[in-house]
């Protein structure tokens, strides 16, 4: 293993996880706490999120190619199976940390987009909750 690709991963990984906390620790409760209008509030995170699909797909992608690299260069003789159940757990995390985001990306943003007033703050407190659970 190299630093490069060991530094590579481990970036790609702080990036993703700490654009996450970010956005649920501080811009969402910022953003309800300042703005009060719900449509203009939900516009906000529209325009946040308007474009963002993409690039978390290349973290995602960027995460799993150097993360099979760096199994690829150390995967041998001397690794146990306790390193195996590692490995399987991290490759488990980033499906279902990929099942997660594909579900929130593509499911629930959609719904409240296109949320009538009255649905609005039952899909809000369900994103809010979904996003709670994934930290």
């Amino acid at each position: 293993m190299t630093f490069l690709e060991l530094s590579v991963h481990l970036l790609a990984g702080a990036v993703w996880l700490g654009a996450m906390a970010y956005s649920l620790a501080v811009v969402q409760p910022r953003a309800q706490r300042f703005i009060e209008d719900e449509r203009r509030r939900e516009a906000f995170a529209a325009e946040l999120a308007a474009g963002a699909r993409r690039p978390v797909l290349g973290v995602i992608a960027l995460l799993a190619a150097s993360g099979a690299v760096l199994v690829a260069l150390e995967a041998g003789d001397g690794t146990g199976s306790g390193w195996w159940l590692l490995v399987g757990a991290k490759v488990a995390l980033l499906a279902a940390a990929t099942a997660l985001f594909w579900h929130v990306s593509w499911r629930l943003w959609p719904r409240r987009l296109f949320a009538t007033p009255e649905e609005l703050p039952a899909l809000r407190a369900r994103s809010a909750r979904v996003g709670r659970r994934s930290c």
